[in-house]
C-alpha cells in the first residue's frame, strides 16, 4: 500500500465526519445552553459576572441563534466545509473578543475574570477540534 493510499484512507475515514459532527453538536449544545441561560437569567448572571443585563440579553440571543445554526449543521450527514469554516472563524473571533471585551468594556467581578477566559478557551478549543476534524475530510 502506498503512502498516498494510506493518507487518502486516513482523510476519508468515516470517523472523521462523525468526529466533526460530534464537535459541532457539542458546540451547539454549549453555545445554545449558554445563550438560553443568559436570556433566562440576565440579571443574576450579570451581577455574578459583572456584565450588564442588556449585554447578556444580546449575547444570549446571538448564542441561542448560533447554537441552533451549528446544531442544524451538525445534523447534516456531511456538513459543508465552507459552513464549518464559518463556524470555526466565528468561534475564533468570539474567543478573542471575549478577552478584549473583558479588559476594555466590561467591569468583571472575580467570577467574571474566571468565567470569561474559561468560556473563551472552551470556544477556542471547539474551533481547534473542528478545524482538525475538517482537515481530515476529503477536499
Amino acid at each position: 500500500m502506498s503512502a498516498h493510499t494510506l493518507t487518502t484512507a486516513r482523510r476519508t475515514a468515516p470517523g472523521s465526519v462523525k468526529a466533526l459532527r460530534g464537535f459541532l453538536a457539542l458546540d451547539a449544545v454549549v453555545s445554545g445552553g449558554n445563550g438560553l441561560a443568559y436570556l433566562a437569567f440576565p440579571g443574576p448572571l450579570g451581577e455574578l459576572l459583572g456584565v450588564g443585563r442588556s449585554t447578556l440579553l444580546e449575547l444570549g440571543a446571538v448564542l441561542a441563534v448560533f447554537g441552533l445554526a451549528v446544531g442544524l449543521l451538525a445534523a447534516r450527514p456531511q456538513p459543508p466545509g465552507l459552513a464549518v469554516r464559518a463556524v470555526i472563524d466565528v468561534n475564533l473571533v468570539w474567543a478573542v473578543l471575549s478577552v478584549v471585551a473583558m479588559e476594555l468594556w466590561f467591569e468583571p467581578t472575580t467570577a467574571g475574570y474566571v468565567w470569561i477566559p474559561l468560556q473563551a478557551a472552551t470556544v477556542a478549543l471547539f474551533a481547534a477540534l473542528q478545524f482538525t476534524a475538517l482537515r481530515r475530510l476529503p477536499a
